[in-house]
């Protein structure tokens, strides 16, 4: 199978180890020869409910009988509907809300993006330095992740500046967490909107309130504060990507939630449909004023994608968000109980089941253990368990909101075996 992707695949896929995935269930996945292992990936943060939830292929099913298409676009159905509704229930932006539908969480911030810019009627943007909103042209200009994801690609699209992200752990000013009050925000006032754009002309800050692709980054809360007041000052709309830490994967329905801000837009993926694609773009009704053929999207809101977001909705509310926060909370406690065991793991962050584990050759230096890294994504995979990296030199643990305490013992267990190897050499 390998072979054969390597004639046929696109080669710009990132693949760490050769798992052929066979099926699943739940928070464990089978591969094609037969072996068994524990998922801490969920698809890149997809499988909120698990693997094959059999309430959500139930809702896959149903409306797989009745029909698979019939473009939002240009026609009403129910899931469509029922799912914006359900969508205005809970966002966190200024009611009511209205969404627009589309197929990923790049096609969600493309089209934030473009009524950002038809909204305020300005053009330029702003956002932060490690971070990712997808990879089609006009999200990618506010992507800042890894240099590979632009390169070959330019010119970018115009108007977008990017200001340091509150990473405390690595601090762009060299400050202190302790008494820093998210001093790196001052880069805008003082520096791109003095010498780069002039205040009036930005349409709006693209955020992600807990940095995914950029090393599973959680900020202090004054970051997403102050940020809020800084739009405000200014007239800029605040477009919040959830699309990785939505969904109850922090043990909230969204991650801005632990910060106290309300956006003006949100952009949603990932575990929105429990891996059908589906993405989605909520704003406040006063901002979401444009007129019928602004944009559209001929498969953005499938009714079979919209049952299944509609199932995994009423997984979340019914326990699983709950479970993200116990079950997290307990991982993230295990996890800092290996540090003093473990002095190649730098810092554990995270909430809920999105948590990031950095690596460093030295505590004091923070050099970053870039190889080491890799070899720990490599050696999980050989001892049965998935992960996948962030940053240059994190691990991400984004398993399914299912997972529980005894998943979480096992997962431990092994990722302590591994780090006993990798120091070891």
């Amino acid at each position: 199978m390998v072979e054969r992707d390597r004639q046929f695949v696109s080669p710009s896929y990132t693949r760490d180890y050769p798992f052929v995935m066979a099926r699943g269930e739940g928070a464990v996945v089978e591969d094609v020869d037969g072996n068994l292992f524990l998922d801490c990936t969920a698809g890149i943060a997809v499988a909120a409910t698990g693997h094959a939830h059999p309430e959500v292929v139930a809702a896959i099913t149903a409306q797989a009988g009745k029909f698979l298409h019939m473009s939002g676009t240009d026609f009403y159905y129910g899931p469509q509907v029922d799912l914006a509704e359900q969508v205005s229930s809970i966002v966190p932006v200024k009611r009511p809300a209205r969404s627009f539908f589309a197929n990923s969480g790049t096609e969600a911030n493309e089209a934030a993006i473009k009524l950002a810019r038809y909204s305020t009627r300005r053009f330029n943007l702003i956002a932060f330095l490690g971070s990712f909103h997808g990879r089609t042209l006009g999200s990618l200009a506010l992507t800042s992740s890894r240099a590979v994801q632009r390169r070959g690609f330019g010119p970018m699209m115009p108007g977008v500046f990017h200001a340091p992200y509150a990473n405390c752990y690595r601090c762009p000013l060299g400050l202190r967490p302790e008494s820093c009050e998210s001093e790196c925000l001052n880069f805008i006032e003082d520096q791109i909107l003095v010498h780069l754009v002039a205040p009036d002309e930005v349409a709006a800050v693209m955020v992600e309130p807990i940095q995914g692709e950029g090393g599973y980054v959680v900020p202090p809360a004054t970051f997403h504060q102050r940020l809020r007041e800084l739009t405000r000052k200014y007239g800029m709309l605040l477009i919040v990507d959830e699309v990785q830490s939505g969904m109850g994967r922090t043990g909230r329905m969204f991650a801005c939630e632990h910060f106290g801000i309300e956006a003006d837009i949100v952009t949603i993926a990932k575990g929105i449909a429990s891996g059908l694609p589906l993405g989605i773009m909520s704003a406040n009704a006063d901002v979401m004023t444009w007129p019928p053929g602004a944009h559209a999207s001929t498969f953005g809101g499938n009714p079979v994608s919209c049952a299944a977001s509609l199932a995994t909705l009423a997984l979340l509310q019914q326990g699983l968000i709950k479970n993200a926060e116990e079950v997290g909370a307990y991982f993230m406690d295990r996890l800092r109980g290996l540090m003093d065991r473990y002095p190649l793991i730098g810092d554990v962050r995270g909430k809920g089941l999105m948590i990031g584990v950095e690596f460093v050759r030295d505590r004091q230096t923070k050099e970053r253990a870039t190889t080491e890294r890799d070899r720990i994504v490599r050696e999980m995979f050989n001892r049965g368990v998935l992960v996948l990296g962030a940053g240059r030199n994190a691990v991400r643990f984004a398993p399914p909101l299912v997972f529980t305490r005894t998943q979480v013992d096992t997962a431990i267990e092994i990722f302590g075996d591994v780090l006993s190897s990798v120091q070891a050499t």
